[in-house]
């Protein structure tokens, strides 16, 4: 390797972003998740980021910190014509060189609004400047072009924030330059399990023995990511070797997989409705649906699956006492004796639901969803029933939180207690062969 990057480690890189309306909530930043994604992607480790505001100083200074930091430094925004966009300055007062016009950029510029039937004004071939030390960088999909410049050991990259043109810059020109700056990196190898309805400290208390073996282990990460009804624990091992890192990788992967059980319902981004549908058709079974609470979350989450037409036979919303009875065959007596938040009523709709809608598999749930407790249930109390071939089977809750929470999580616990039955199904047929 070449050194450049050694700081941080040769595959370390630092994003800045840079705008007023970033602090300000008015933009959302999706440049830095972009960022990062394709980093990562690339096999380089994004270790730091930075927001800061329009502001001459505030960029610079945070030039200076992350290029101590790190040999690499991407800068997205404030290369535009608007006196706002100050990047350019910062670099050139970092740099310790004066701004000039690039005649190429000046050209190209004066082209690229011509093609408009339009010429530039002062202010847009503003964008034509650069730190003298620097070189422009070829914007293929806008007007204002991008700076590469050299800060002692480190490289600062700045591209535009507009979406689109920070996309192809990076994919055009950044990562091709940094690659040849790094000269190699480490096999990185990478995978997330997604864990089904535990929040973030449960799954660590379990991954707690391997966290402990983890922290020997510098070129090995553990990363926790929580999501709706789920968390993504994401697995990285580097190593210089490809061979040693695919074999630190198995057995890091296989001490993960242990830890965390039948609690995985999937790997790498996959969701809890995407397994379900997957495994269906794998089977080649079919589930129908009835939902009270839910009201049509279930099934809606089912459909969201490319494919769920071939195992998704349909969906009952049947909010109403009566309709549970007439529709579902939920027994009159059961309803009068203990009222619709009750288990048995759930496991009778999930059996009515199967017969009705002539399916493998029966899901249902029940139970109150807020703001008002219902009877004597509880805000929260919900009870999820899964029916199939080996019978029927129920969970019953007390789910925290308001409403779309209480409803959301409904939806989550019905269908994996269907992923589990599902498994539970493939196991015991593979003990039968």
């Amino acid at each position: 390797m070449t050194g450049l990057l050694s700081r941080g480690g040769s595959d370390a890189v630092a994003l800045l972003l840079v705008g007023d309306e970033l602090l300000l909530g008015s933009v959302a930043d999706t440049n830095g998740a972009w960022l990062a994604r394709r980093f990562t992607q690339a096999g380089l480790r994004v270790v730091l980021s930075r927001v800061v505001p329009d502001d001459v100083a505030r960029i610079a200074e945070a030039v200076r910190a992350l290029c101590a930091e790190v040999g690499a430094v991407v800068v997205s925004g404030g290369l535009g014509p608007t006196s706002d966009d100050l990047t350019r300055q910062a670099l050139a007062d970092v740099a310790g060189c004066p701004l000039v016009a690039d005649d190429a950029a000046v050209a190209a510029i004066t082209d690229w609004y011509a093609t408009r039937g339009r010429t530039p004004d002062a202010g847009v071939l503003r964008m034509a400047q650069r730190p003298s030390c620097a070189r422009m960088l070829v914007n293929p999909q806008g007007s204002a072009p991008g700076v590469r410049v050299e800060i002692g050991a480190s490289v600062v990259y700045a591209v535009p924030g507009v979406p689109s043109e920070l996309y192809a810059m990076v994919d055009g020109v950044v990562l091709a330059d940094l690659m040849e700056r790094v000269g190699g990196l480490p096999a990185h190898l990478s995978e997330s399990f997604e864990v089904a309805l535990l929040g973030e400290s449960a799954v660590s208390a379990l991954l707690g023995d391997v966290e402990a073996l983890v922290a020997d282990d510098p070129s090995t990460d553990l990363a926790y990511l929580a999501r709706p009804a789920h968390v993504s624990v994401r697995l990285s091992v580097r190593d210089l070797d490809p061979a040693a890192a695919a074999s630190r990788h198995a057995r890091w992967s296989a001490l993960v997989a242990q830890a965390l059980g039948d609690h995985v319902m999937g790997r790498d981004g996959v969701t809890l409705p995407e397994v379900v549908v997957a495994s269906l058709t794998a089977r080649r079974e079919t589930v129908g649906a009835a939902e009270s609470l839910t009201g049509g979350r279930v099934t809606e989450a089912l459909t969201s699956v490319a494919g769920a037409s071939a195992v998704l036979r349909g969906g009952v919303v049947a909010y109403a006492g009566d309709i549970k009875q007439s529709l579902l065959g939920v027994p009159a007596d059961l309803v009068r004796a203990r009222g619709t938040v009750d288990p048995d009523v759930a496991v009778a709709m999930a059996q009515g639901a199967r017969v009705l809608l002539g399916s493998t598999w029966g899901v249902a749930t029940t139970g109150v969803a807020g703001p008002e407790p219902v009877d004597d249930h509880a805000v929260g109390t919900v009870h999820v029933a899964v029916d199939g071939p080996a019978g029927p089977v129920v969970r019953s809750l007390a789910l925290p939180g308001e409403r779309n929470r209480v409803r959301r999580l409904s939806s989550a616990h019905a269908l994996d207690l269907l992923r589990r039955r599902l498994r539970s199904a493939e196991s015991s047929e593979g003990l039968d062969r």
